[in-house]
């Protein structure tokens, strides 16, 4: 595709012609032109595809030459050139027919983009015009995704296009060296969301250009990439770092890639695309640019569920109304999670809806606690699929303070009795310290004082009541929970576990293994 820049300054044209890379854009730049007298001299011969032209030059205008360039040629995309001064007039321009505008002010990246939306502009209307060509590309993306994503390789005979190199049967190697292939998933960052489909067609069309032998396809927001591996196949890795390292510097964005297994036969590039699928599932724990399956495949998991200290921590938190603390919690735990060399996307997910759900049942906890129980339904956490570790980081935090704000915004309207307060705070953590005076200091009484309190509103004393709440929480873990009755009697405050069982039967006439055994037997399978 051909590129004329006109203009009547030569520092200009020849730095517009010389900053950008053109070629690795799949563009033929040809010699600027100094006037558009000169450059309607040239049109018919050079037939530029694209024309970018100043506003303002001696003898004839952009205007002028934009009005007789698309004369001559009808498909023409004119991009004009103005400066700050001539605002208005550029405006007028685009009004007249001429595709955009670009203050001479603009940055590299910036031109880059707007040559690119002209060439996809004439991309497309060339595949319109050739209703064959269509059919071709559209056969083609059927065909990639039939045999590379789907795996149908009994769909039909092999396609042309992947055959080059390649074992086609499994059964006619001949004992030659045959070319390898694998599968790389791309995701390109960097440009607006707007121009995000934009970034995607230039990055295909350039890893094509850069990587020898390469098909490249666009799947959503992702690109997937048969390559073809040198024999050297240690060299490979290092040779897709360069080619990717280009195309960022000359589209100022960011790539990374997972790569699947390689293979000789063309059956099993659906089996590298497999492979590839789930190490870019990783994108989000790993900071490498480029990472393989074979990194990945062997991890187990990681944490799953948070541990009672940290599901009180995370109580107290939400219950001192602390964001600044919540955003500490939030960033020591996920870096907790990330430094873990068994972490999963999987476990990694599983941890953080522990947190929610943990959020989520203190929030029920505190509100039945103060005498308001009508809670709106939750929110639920589905965050995007393709989000990264500091996008999970920022929904959490929201979620969470959500929670927060919704029981102190309910703590705020009407009174909220010392008594209310002091459950409040107890039913917010596990196993933390609950006496009488721990309390009282956290609600600002003297102990005798919430004492009498406690009895006075509740009908029980403060002791009976800690002892039938943390009972209360023993019932819920027995039902919900693995543990041993030993670590169920340690997470609810009884360190002799003997004596735990005693109270627990005399409160529900039942020991903790007989409760937990009826209630299983109950419980719908």
């Amino acid at each position: 595709m051909r590129l004329l820049i006109v203009d009547d300054e030569v520092i200009i044209r020849t730095g517009l012609a010389s900053v950008i890379t053109w070629h690795e854009l799949g563009i033929e730049i040809l010699p600027p032109a100094a006037s558009a007298e000169e450059a309607l001299t040239r049109m018919a011969d050079e037939r530029p595809h694209i024309l970018m032209t100043d506003i303002r030059m001696t003898g004839r205008t952009g205007l002028e030459l934009a009005e007789e360039g698309l004369k001559l040629l009808p498909e023409l995309e004119v991009i004009i050139l103005s400066g700050y001064d001539d605002f208005s007039y550029a405006q007028q321009a685009i009004r007249q027919g001429v595709t955009d505008y670009l203050l001479k002010t603009s940055k590299p990246e910036e031109i880059i983009k707007t040559v690119l939306q002209a060439k996809q502009r004439i991309t497309e209307r060339w595949a319109e015009k050739s209703r064959e060509g269509q059919l071709l590309r559209e056969n083609r993306q059927r065909l990639f995704t039939e045999w590379i994503i789907n795996g149908d390789v009994e769909s039909g005979p092999c396609p042309v296009f992947l055959q080059q190199g390649m074992n086609v049967q499994s059964d006619c190697y001949s004992g030659k060296e045959q070319i390898q292939r694998q599968v790389l998933i791309l995701k390109a960052a960097g440009w607006s969301r707007s121009s995000a489909a934009l970034l995607n067609f230039a990055v295909q069309n350039m890893l094509e250009d850069v990587l020898p032998g390469a098909i490249a396809h666009m799947q959503k927001n992702r690109i997937i990439c048969v390559v073809q591996l040198p024999l050297n196949k240690q060299e490979f890795q290092f040779t897709l770092g360069i080619a990717l390292n280009r195309i960022e510097q000359l589209l100022k964005c960011t790539l990374r890639a997972a790569v699947g297994l390689p293979c000789r036969e063309i059956d099993h590039l659906h089996e590298s695309y497999r492979t590839a699928s789930m190490a870019y599932r990783y994108h989000g724990l790993l900071e490498d640019k480029i990472w393989k399956y074979e990194d990945v495949m062997h991890r187990k998991g990681g944490k799953t569920v948070l541990h009672h200290e940290e599901e009180t921590t995370l109580g107290t938190i939400l219950l001192d109304n602390d964001s600044i603390m919540l955003t500490t919690w939030i960033q020591e735990l996920i870096a907790e999670l990330m430094l873990d060399p068994e972490v999963t996307p999987e476990s990694f997910d599983a941890c953080l809806h522990s947190v929610v759900n943990a959020g989520q049942r203190w929030l029920i906890r505190t509100m039945r606690a103060i005498g308001r129980e009508d809670l709106e339904r939750f929110e639920p956490w589905m965050p995007d699929p393709d989000a990264v570790v500091g996008e999970l980081r920022d929904l959490l935090f929201h979620h969470l303070y959500g929670l927060m704000y919704a029981y102190h915004s309910q703590m705020g309207q009407g009174r909220t009795t010392h008594v209310q307060k002091a459950i409040a705070y107890m039913e917010s953590g596990l196993a933390q310290d609950i006496s009488l005076q721990h309390v009282a200091g956290q609600v600002h009484l003297h102990p005798g004082h919430l004492s009498e309190l406690f009895k006075k509103e509740t009908g029980v004393t403060f002791g009976d009541f800690v002892t039938e709440m943390r009972i209360r929480r023993a019932m819920d873990m027995l039902v919900v929970s693995p543990a041993k009755v030993s670590e169920v009697a340690a997470i609810s405050g009884y360190e002799d576990v003997k004596y735990f069982s005693r109270l627990f039967k005399k409160h529900t006439g039942k020991t903790p293994s007989e409760y937990r055994e009826e209630a299983l037997s109950y419980k719908p399978s």
